[in-house]
């Protein structure tokens, strides 16, 4: 049980991966994030709508190394690394993601499939990664892969 007396699983790397949430659920989620020993790591999308943005916002509000190349392969090096940023696991919280799957549905879908394999690839070590994605028609939990969301 977590200190806020409701234990969501956060900490189990089995369960971990990449969901969409409706509008207002990602303050709950940090909490319970925190609960559950995570880093909270927040990444605004609020009027991103293409590629370039996104990977500024996320290589910004995750800290990335100087240097890291702005692009695909980077950002899944670096989600699959985070060495710079150490923790028993991770709970990355997307905000407004609707206006990069509006504008750019290839990103966003790029963007799905890179957290997936970095979730993955991080439950090998037993170490929890979470992407979760604010989706004005998400409902709390839906599962999110790289082509559709699944109830």
């Amino acid at each position: 049980m977590s200190d806020s007396g409701f234990d969501m699983g956060l900490e189990d790397a089995s369960k971990a991966g990449v969901y969409g949430v409706g509008d207002g659920d990602l303050g709950g989620l940090a909490a319970a994030a925190r609960d559950a020993g995570l880093k909270v790591l927040r990444v605004d999308l609020e009027g991103c709508t293409d590629k370039r943005t996104l990977l500024m916002r996320i290589g910004t509000q995750l800290d990335f190394p100087p240097g890291w190349g702005r692009n695909w392969d980077a950002l899944s090096d670096g989600l699959r690394d985070l060495s710079w940023l150490p923790a028993n696991g991770y709970a990355l919280l997307f905000s407004d993601a609707d206006d990069l799957r509006q504008a750019s549905s290839g990103d966003f879908d790029t963007l799905l499939d890179i957290l997936s394999e970095a979730a993955i690839s991080w439950a090998e070590d037993k170490v929890p990664f979470w992407a979760f994605l604010e989706l004005r028609d998400a409902g709390a939990g839906v599962e999110v892969d790289g082509d559709a969301e699944e109830g």
